[in-house]
This record gives C-alpha cells, sequence and structure tokens, in this order.
C-alpha cells in the first residue's frame, strides 16, 4: 500500500511502503505526482505541474521562481516549490515551505497532508497522525489525507504484529495479520486528484451605518 501525495491547485502521503519480511515496514521512497495537471492553475503553474510530472525538476523550480518573484504570497506556487523540494530529497527545505504555507493559510489541508508525508517517511508517525488529523479537521471530505491516515495506521499495526511474532514465534493469530498487512501494502494508491479550490481573502461586511440622534 502506498501513501499518496498531491499537486495542490488548486499530492498521501507520497509514495511506496513495502513491509520487511521480520521487520517493521521501511519508510516511502519517492513521490508520486498527478496524471494531470489540476484545474484552476494559471498556465505558468499548469506547465510546472507537467515539469514535475516528467521529472524536469530544474526548469520547474526556475519557474515557480518567477511566479513567486511577481507574488511572493502565491499558495500554489508555494506548495508546488514544496513538492519540488520533496522529490528531490530536500526534506528540510520542504518542511519549512509546507509549514510557511500552513501558517499563511491555515484552512488549507495540502500542505498538512504533505508534510504528513515527509514525516511518515522518516518513520516520524506521531507527528504524519498529527498533520493528517489538522489536514481532516479543515476538509473532512479530503479522501486522500483519509487514505493515507489508514496507511499510517497500518503501517502503526504491521510494526505491532511484528513484534508480537518476534516475541511469541508460536502466534499464529499475529502471524495471519501480518501476511494481511503485507498484502495491503501491495495495493496501488488513488490517482484520482483532490477537488481544492484556490484560497480566498475571507470577505468583509460593511459597516452598519449609525444614525444621528435627532
Amino acid at each position: 500500500m502506498r501513501l499518496s501525495v498531491r499537486l495542490f491547485p488548486v499530492v498521501m502521503l507520497l509514495c511506496g511502503i513495502a513491509v520487511a519480511q521480520q521487520a517493521p515496514p521501511p519508510p516511502p521512497t519517492a513521490t508520486q505526482a498527478t496524471a494531470a495537471p489540476p484545474p484552476g492553475l494559471t498556465p505558468e503553474l499548469a506547465d510546472v505541474t507537467r515539469m514535475i510530472r516528467d521529472g524536469q525538476y530544474v526548469t520547474a523550480m526556475a519557474k515557480l521562481d518567477t511566479v513567486l518573484a511577481a507574488d511572493a504570497r502565491n499558495p500554489q506556487a508555494r506548495f508546488l516549490r514544496g513538492v519540488v523540494q520533496t522529490d528531490q530529497g530536500d526534506t528540510d527545505d520542504a518542511v519549512e515551505t509546507f509549514q510557511l504555507l500552513t501558517e499563511d493559510f491555515p484552512e488549507l489541508p495540502e500542505p498538512h497532508n504533505n508534510l504528513a508525508v515527509i514525516w511518515a517517511q522518516k518513520g516520524d508517525y506521531d507527528r504524519a497522525l498529527a498533520e493528517l488529523r489538522i489536514a481532516l479537521a479543515a476538509h473532512p471530505d479530503y479522501a486522500i489525507a483519509h487514505e493515507n491516515l489508514g496507511d499510517v495506521y497500518t503501517r502503526l499495526a504491521g510494526a505491532e504484529y511484528d513484534r508480537a511474532v518476534k516475541i511469541d514465534k508460536t502466534n499464529k493469530s499475529a502471524q495471519a495479520k501480518l501476511v494481511l498487512v503485507r498484502e495491503l501494502y501491495a495495493v496501488a494508491p488513488s490517482s484520482t486528484p483532490p477537488k481544492v479550490v484556490a484560497p480566498k481573502p475571507a470577505s468583509v461586511k460593511p459597516a452598519t451605518p449609525v444614525k444621528p440622534k435627532k
């Protein structure tokens, strides 16, 4: 089973997970990009998603630099920068990018989801769970985050079944459950991009005029 990541437009956890024969599963490896640019992106950022999908990270980052030079707060461009950083293994930079994005746009679930991917890759499942819960609190219908949450719980369950088998090699129940968990890891992740809307500034109601007293 894989954790899935999605590009933000406006990626679950990110990548493949496997369970070792007699050890907890190793962390996932590479990012899974969407099959096509999500709707609602500017032509420049649609090009960036294509470049990311094709592995053209240097070109993608150069175009993102141009977009951000003109609009430093652009949440879509900043998110895609985090995706490129994650894909290239610059996880510390990606964490900083996504964390700053969550501070500026706390209503967006995608940065939390992708942070969860990174923490899961590092084996820090407590942080991964925390980020996924925040993502789901912001967007309860975020299917990718629900799937990722299930994947993290499955990884934790697999590690516990593995420990049980190591402690008691006659434990047939734990052995059978461990086999089932390993079969779950072979299930391919969803490739359906999430429907996300670009953040809009909160509307401000006009003040009610005060009538002068007579």
